[in-house]
């Protein structure tokens, strides 16, 4: 069935966003043989003027619980999916996700950013199942990031030949 995995989006109840304009001189993913490389994103969505901006900024443990961490790992990994389209036309071309190096801004003693980065791992293993959406993953805490964001991660996606 063509396009199946806009379909079960669909189902989901997601519509996915237009992918996050460029803050620098970069591609938002770059395919070398059978594996899509994206860049990092964070959790930004459009406002009504088309600007990105993130509906979450600070830390997780101070500014942000896990939970709203939790909601921008999402909508981070809503942009990595419209990256992806973007770059490969056709979001059905992927066979796997297969590693997702996450960072999490914390508080200091903040030691759960696994936590906070299911956000994303959840949203792929519901779009794929286990089989596909399931991947290796580093989820490393950092003083900051840019523009204040709680998260930011890059994907490894493998594709169909």
């Amino acid at each position: 069935m063509p396009h199946a995995t806009e379909a079960r989006l669909k189902e989901m109840g997601i519509v996915l966003p237009r992918r996050p304009k460029p803050i620098g001189n970069y591609l938002p993913g770059v395919v070398v043989g059978n594996l899509l490389f994206t860049s990092g994103t964070l959790g930004t969505r459009p406002d009504k003027n088309d600007n990105d901006i993130l509906p979450y900024v600070g830390k997780v443990g101070s500014d942000l619980t896990i939970e709203e961490g939790y909601a921008s790992a999402r909508l981070m990994a809503l942009n990595h999916l419209a990256m992806m389209k973007a770059v490969l036309g056709d979001l059905d071309r992927v066979k796997r996700i297969v590693k997702m190096i996450g960072y999490v801004t914390c508080a200091p003693g903040f030691t759960e950013p696994h936590l906070v980065l299911n956000g994303a791992s959840d949203l792929f293993v519901e779009l794929w199942g286990e089989e596909s959406g399931k991947h290796a993953r580093a989820a490393l805490t950092q003083h900051e990031l840019g523009l204040n964001a709680p998260v930011e991660a890059d994907l490894t996606v493998e594709l169909h030949a």
